[in-house]
């Protein structure tokens, strides 16, 4: 089992550096093509517009690019809590209102109701 585990770790510590080296690599083969290409001169009128032909870089090399990085983009919303206040009126005082007009029964009077 030791021996498994081993070999896995030195697998992968080869891959990373295989793929390090390789970058690395890569940068001397855009160095070579830019030191064998063959140099264009322009011979330009004055007063003339020429389009003969146009020269094309390459700026996008995706193996020039490449990195390794421990960026995880997160997929979900954040959520935030704020405590909510609501201010009060302090009220110094109680005021109960009496009322001299009678509105329904009162349940407090437990006898049957008066013939009138």
């Amino acid at each position: 089992m030791k021996k498994k585990i081993v070999l896995i770790n030195l697998f992968m510590s080869v891959t990373v550096l295989f793929a390090m080296l390789f970058q690395t690599i890569h940068s001397y083969e855009h160095v070579y093509k830019q030191l064998t290409e063959k140099h264009c001169t322009h011979h330009s009128v004055d007063g003339q517009k020429q389009i003969t032909h146009s020269h094309s870089v390459e700026n996008n090399c995706h193996v020039c690019h490449f990195a390794f990085s421990t960026f995880i983009p997160n997929a979900f919303q954040a959520l935030s809590f704020h405590k909510v206040t609501i201010a009060t009126s302090y009220v110094f005082y109680y005021t109960k209102v009496a009322s001299n007009f009678f509105k329904g029964s009162l349940f407090a009077l437990r006898a049957p109701p008066s013939i009138v």
